[in-house]
């Protein structure tokens, strides 16, 4: 009692210290988002396709010349990327492929890509997440229902936000940070998640040499072939089948 008076006579405000940490945190927020915004105009041509066809042979020279060098540039370019929410991810994976094949370009890019998600998911959790996940719990009614869903079924609902094609990257790294998924889950669901679509676009982005020879751009129609859509909406379906099944025996008890 008498250190809040002092502090008071002094002019400190007991109370401020959480003010303070809300508005550093809007403000680390608010930074990261002017950042992305400006490798959105700034690095719009730098990290396209057209910049990997006009600069493949220095690519390759490096790569064989300095291998590791280039895993480790290669790595670190591609977690800024996801991680400010550049453009340019697509690109990055053809090139993973077009540099290291699709073995092992597919393995670099989904590290890469769960590293800058994880990033995303924990610079959101600092800004925003934690305080938004804290008035969910606190809330009452339907927002508290479907948070109390979300939570009975997480690992389906991490799982089908990875590999549900109509879902955008980024706000997948996103809403589990403000709904208060524990990091291991997003880290292990991200990473397993992304994989199929990975896979894919580091194989055509293998085959890019010839591509270029042919003077054509990459064929990322491939996706909505029937045999490639065909198995990832049944990965969907697969992630999914636990919150359906949950449903069905739910009302049986009923």
């Amino acid at each position: 009692m008498i250190a809040t008076q002092a502090a008071k006579g002094h002019g400190f405000d007991m109370n401020a210290s959480p003010r303070i940490y809300s508005v550093r945190r809007l403000m680390f927020l608010a930074a990261i988002i002017v950042v992305a915004v400006l490798g959105v105009v700034l690095l719009r041509d730098t990290l396209s396709f057209e910049a990997l066809r006009t600069n493949r042979d220095s690519l390759i020279a490096f790569r064989d010349n300095h291998f590791a060098l280039t895993v480790a540039g290669f790595l670190g370019v591609y977690i800024l990327i996801v991680a400010l929410s550049l453009p340019g991810a697509t690109a990055a994976t053809l090139t993973g492929g077009f540099l290291f094949g699709t073995g092992f370009g597919a393995l670099l890019n989904v590290l890469a890509a769960t590293a800058g998600a994880v990033l995303v998911f924990l610079a959101a959790r600092f800004g925003l997440g934690a305080a938004l996940g804290a008035r969910v719990d606190a809330s009452d009614g339907r927002i508290k229902r479907i948070k109390m869903e979300i939570d009975r079924n997480q690992w389906s609902m991490l799982f089908l936000l990875r590999l549900a094609p109509a879902v955008p990257f980024f706000l997948a790294n996103l809403l589990p940070a403000f709904l208060g998924v524990p990091l291991y889950r997003f880290a292990v669901s991200t990473f397993l998640g992304i994989i199929p679509g990975a896979v894919i676009l580091t194989s055509v982005g293998a085959g890019l040499n010839e591509v270029f020879d042919r003077g054509e751009a990459p064929d990322l129609s491939i996706f909505s072939e029937p045999y490639i859509l065909g198995p990832i909406l049944g990965l969907c379906l697969l992630a999914v089948l636990p919150i359906l099944l949950r449903a069905v025996f739910a009302q049986k008890d009923i």
